[in-house]
């Protein structure tokens, strides 16, 4: 109910006002079944403008920092997140990242819309970096449509590291939906799942215009903290 209320009553109207997103392909986005949206993500704001836009509601993977911070701040980021429908991911690998898809799963398996960004991570330069080939297991094992999506000048409202928005108006976009049907049963073969993967950040490249970089985001990001890091 929370979802609705921030949509239709609370959130949704002041950004339609101000924003005034505009969105094309929307067509292209089932209305009902299983349904994996794959997005560019260039700032916090895509998780909320791509959701606005589209009439059945959306989950996304969030990091789970957003669900543990601590005083005022900490509890209202975790009241709006949980009460948007976000779920908590743990993005340190291994087991963690085994439980993170198995979450996604269970948002398809349900038959509803789930929201991924194959990058893993925010641009660091809007730039579209190399996909992380969760998704594709996860397009395997659950047989959802896939639905490439884009979203525009969320980085301009909400650059990295800003702490209050800026008035700019922001666009989506829906491409054609991605059939991935003929590797059926072959979600376990590294080589489909990159593949898959690949096909997926390309489409996602064509409708955006960015600059495809074949690393992880994480890997300049982590870079950069590095190096803007006081030597000792």
């Amino acid at each position: 109910m929370f979802y609705w209320f921030l949509k239709h009553v609370l959130v949704g109207p002041f950004l339609w006002t101000v924003f005034r997103p505009w969105v094309r392909g929307v067509e292209h986005v089932p209305r009902q079944g299983p349904v994996i949206l794959a997005g560019n993500h260039v700032s916090f704001l895509d998780s909320i403008f791509m959701p606005l836009v589209l009439d059945r509601k959306v989950t996304f993977l969030a990091k789970s920092e957003y669900f543990t911070g601590k005083g005022l701040k900490g509890w209202l980021t975790r009241l709006f997140f949980t009460g948007a429908g976000q779920l908590p991911i743990d993005r340190a690998g291994g087991k963690a990242s085994e439980a993170s898809l198995n979450t996604g799963l269970q948002v398809l398996a349900a038959g509803d819309q789930l929201g991924i960004y194959p990058e893993g991570t925010r641009s660091p330069d809007g730039r579209l970096y190399r996909g992380r080939t969760g998704i594709a297991r996860m397009v395997l094992e659950s047989g959802a449509v896939v639905v490439p999506a884009v979203v525009f000048d969320t980085d301009k409202v909400m650059p990295l590291g800003s702490r209050w928005p800026r008035i700019h108006r922001v666009g989506v976009v829906f491409g054609e939906p991605m059939d991935f049907s003929r590797y059926a049963g072959l979600e376990s073969d590294r080589f489909v799942l990159r593949a898959v993967t690949d096909e997926i950040v390309y489409e996602i490249a064509r409708l955006s215009g960015q600059e495809y970089v074949d690393v992880y985001a994480s890997s300049v990001r982590g870079r950069a903290a590095e190096a803007a890091a006081p030597s000792r």
